[in-house]
């Protein structure tokens, strides 16, 4: 029996959810050919017992141009579409709720409550203008979430991408902020906004946790998009092709 497959080439037309689904196969799963299988079965869209009757030198080339489209950079959209709602990303970053970024942080590094995530950072346009537009606002990330599953994933890895950025910016203004703030040690003002030392914490050693997560965090933006894919997809080409005529033999 014949299968027609559509391969995946482009981020964009792979969705969210399917991405999680194969980020969860492909951390528990330690069989290489079974997360070949499960790659064309979940990005394609075909039942696994259709994959297996697949020739595997087949399987072979679709898993190869799968891992291709993860391993481009997407670029960051502000605004996209789920069928006919258009959604927009949140226009004021420094205007969100304390609810909003509850959500955002409890969700964010979870690839498998990312959905969440999008939830909070994309919500319906309710109007818009030109290059400018109003987004619903926020009640809870519930509203949408399932929805998001089925955003694309190159939308979704760059949103992640677009935050981690974010929050390495805001940090290193904070230590700024904390080293001005140490050459008036002996302010008033100073002994009022930080009172560290009352709870245990000497200023220094909070400066110096602060500049650690600082350095952390600027190691993994490295490679920023990359720490966004599971593991088994940032194997290299050579490498995948040596693990397929490995498990072809």
């Amino acid at each position: 029996m014949e299968t027609k497959i559509k391969i995946p080439t482009e981020l964009s037309e792979i969705s969210l959810g399917d991405y999680q689904r194969f980020v969860d196969v492909s951390e528990k799963s330690n069989d290489d050919t079974f997360i070949f299988e499960k790659m064309v079965e979940i990005f394609c869209n075909i039942q696994l017992m259709e994959v297996i009757q697949i020739k595997w030198t087949d399987v072979q080339y679709i898993a190869n141009k799968i891992t291709q489209a993860f391993q481009k950079k997407p670029e960051f959209k502000n605004r996209f579409k789920i069928k006919d709602i258009e959604f927009g990303f949140i226009p004021s970053l420094e205007d969100i709720s304390f609810g909003e970024f509850i959500d955002l942080q409890n969700n964010i590094d979870k690839i498998e409550d990312f959905h969440k995530a999008m939830a909070v950072m994309y919500r319906p346009i309710v109007e818009s203008r030109k290059d400018k537009y109003l987004i619903e606002d926020y009640v809870s990330s519930a509203n949408y979430a399932e929805v998001m599953k089925f955003a694309p994933a190159d939308v979704a890895l760059a949103a992640k991408v677009f935050f981690c950025d974010l929050q390495k910016e805001l940090l290193s203004s904070t230590i700024i902020y904390l080293k001005d703030l140490m050459m008036k040690e002996d302010s008033e003002s100073f002994r009022k906004e930080f009172s560290l030392q009352n709870n245990g914490v000497g200023i220094v050693q909070f400066m110096e946790s602060q500049v650690e997560i600082y350095r952390n965090l600027e190691a993994l933006q490295n490679c920023p998009y990359m720490t966004a894919l599971p593991s088994y997809l940032l194997k290299s080409k050579s490498e995948i092709s040596r693990i397929m005529r490995y498990n072809d033999n």
